[in-house]
């Protein structure tokens, strides 16, 4: 019995010492574009788009435990891993992809932070520049363990959305039957709308930056077993979240479906909590904003220097890796500054940013299923049967569902 504890709490130390890339990335999943997107999945389509959760949850924890694994076991980031195995010119190129598709991103969650301030009547031209001060700041003079524990932090306030789905009081029996009946509608509204849940919920940024937070934290091999358990939890708490949010805004707007124009629409979600809702929503929105805004320059920064062979962690200062700060300093100088265009369409951008995230996903999940099953890299830690399937089957569906959007916009181009 004494054995049987110790053991217990060796495991339990090694959990809590590994906790942090894997639950953080999965948690970062519900940025601005997340719930946003799960807001208008919610609002114009009910409880419909609810039966695509279980096939996202299962392939966000196949990739993000690639991820991890490939962090682990190699101790490479993946750009890296690209770099050596298919070459610069092709690194080159997915780097340039994933740059522009990553931008989209950080310019959408700036985005959420002016959007998500203007409830309170703060102009964006203050919110903004303010926003992206913090987020520089925090980075670049903060350590990985700082930065890793603030982000921790601030995963608490997603419970909002969960005592919002439970107080608003839902057809909770729809709800079931939609969670395991596949619905299809095929409209270019629909099918976009599908690609943007994809896309916000398994980005091509989130492996890059659990990988590279992996191989920062020093996590092995060794540690592995209890690195993936906290990578499934992280997961399976993103998806609970998104499934809450969806049915908040459902419910919200049940027998009169419309687009998400505004956050005070998106609001909506919250209206449960009376007076507080407004509130309340631009809270969540602002923190899953500013902690994304955060990230994604960081994962950007970390794939192209890793990619291109330069120095990068947030645990070297200015001087021993210039040009990972130069690239995170431009992409929130580049995304903050868009924000700050006259007339910029806010909510439109952030929902734009998660289909342009879901037409690469294939890409990037086609290079690393590619890498995970080379023995000469991950030895006996290679890809199962069952993850390849669910990996190729991914590719398979997210190329048919683009393919599908291209030919109905331009169906609809040929109409007009």
């Amino acid at each position: 019995m004494t054995r049987l504890l110790k053991r217990f709490r060796y495991q339990l130390a090694i959990f809590f010492s590994v906790i942090g890339p894997g639950f953080i990335t999965a948690m970062v999943d519900n940025d601005a574009g997340g719930i946003l997107t799960y807001s208008q999945a919610g609002a114009k389509y009910g409880y419909l788009p609810l039966w695509t959760l279980l096939p996202i949850t299962i392939l966000l924890i196949v990739t993000q435990e690639m991820s991890s694994r490939m962090g682990a076991v190699t101790e490479k980031g993946l750009s890296d891993l690209i770099r050596e195995e298919f070459g610069l010119r092709t690194t080159f190129v997915v780097m340039a992809l994933l740059v522009l598709a990553n931008l989209t991103n950080v310019i959408a969650n700036f985005a959420g932070i002016a959007t998500s301030l203007e409830i309170f009547g703060l102009s964006r031209y203050i919110s903004v520049p303010i926003g992206a001060a913090i987020v520089w700041l925090l980075v670049v003079k903060g350590t990985y363990n700082s930065v890793e524990k603030i982000f921790l932090f601030a995963c608490i306030v997603y419970v909002a959305y969960i005592a919002s789905g439970v107080l608003v009081q839902p057809d909770w029996k729809q709800a079931a039957i939609n969670s395991v009946t596949p619905t299809l509608i095929f409209s270019g509204g629909y099918i976009s709308m599908l690609i943007g849940m994809v896309g916000t919920s398994v980005a091509p940024w989130m492996q890059f930056y659990l990988q590279a937070a992996v191989v920062e934290k020093g996590v092995t091999a060794k540690e592995y077993k209890q690195s993936r358990i906290e990578v499934i939890v992280g997961c399976i708490a993103m998806s609970i979240i998104a499934f809450f949010i969806i049915v908040a805004c459902a419910g919200a707007y049940a027998g009169r479906p419309q687009d998400i124009q505004t956050a005070a629409d998106a609001a909506q979600g919250l209206r449960p909590f009376g007076q507080w809702a407004a509130p309340l929503f631009a809270a969540g929105l602002f923190n899953a904003s500013l902690f994304a805004a955060c990230i994604l320059p960081l994962s950007t920064s970390y794939s192209v220097c890793e990619g291109l062979g330069f120095e990068s962690g947030v645990n070297k200062n200015f001087r021993e890796a210039p040009i990972f700060y130069w690239l995170f300093t431009s992409l929130i100088v580049i995304g903050a500054g868009t924000v700050l265009i006259p007339d910029f369409q806010l909510v439109k951008v952030i929902l734009a940013s998660q289909v342009i995230n879901g037409i690469l996903l294939p890409i990037i999940l086609i290079f690393m299923i590619l890498l995970v099953n080379k023995p000469k890299l991950m030895h006996e830690w290679v890809n199962s049967m069952a993850q390849n399937v669910v990996g190729w089957v991914a590719v398979a569906v997210m190329v048919g569902l683009t393919m599908a959007l291209v030919a109905i916009s331009i169906q609809d181009m040929m109409r007009t």
